[in-house]
């Protein structure tokens, strides 16, 4: 499983709006990823609309959420809620698999794989700065704002 100080894996996903993007158009600058399981569920949209409202005046950062949906329904899901960040559509799962994202869960005693909700914050030299794992979609933002607020040497790096 990949950790804080590694390289963040290679990459290159489609958008919302059918853009290309790589792990390349990262460098630079800090980025944020969260994955989420599905567009247009409770609990996706609470954190995709907690991320909106609370990362907004993140200037310093990329900004990604990424799901297994495709581009379409991406965009109907940023269009729906105006979302102000890219949603990178993982179809093939082929970016969740590498971060031992793509898991199988169990709901009401049925299995089946989706992606395990979690979030990564990369410096600007690609490697991985924090992880949060299982988060709680409500409130997940706040966190993840605590925390690039209390470490500005990320905007730096």
């Amino acid at each position: 499983m990949i950790e804080v100080g590694d390289t963040f894996p290679e990459f290159e996903l489609q958008d919302d709006h059918g853009n290309t993007i790589k792990k390349s158009d990262l460098s630079g600058k800090p980025a944020i990823l969260f994955f989420y399981p599905k567009d247009n569920t409770p609990g996706c949209t609470l954190q995709a609309c907690g991320m909106r409202d609370g990362l907004s005046s993140f200037d310093g950062f990329h900004v990604f959420g990424v799901s297994p949906d495709s581009t379409k329904k991406h965009a109907n899901f940023r269009d729906k809620h105006k979302l102000n960040f890219p949603l990178l559509a993982d179809t093939e799962k082929e970016l969740a698999t590498a971060l031992g994202l793509w898991v199988e869960k169990t709901l009401y005693g049925r299995k089946y794989f989706g992606v395990d909700r979690t979030t990564y914050l990369i410096d600007a030299n690609g490697k991985i700065a924090h992880i949060w794992r299982k988060v709680n979609p409500l409130t997940h933002h706040k966190e993840v704002r605590e925390y690039v607020e209390s470490h500005p040497q990320i905007v730096g790096s």
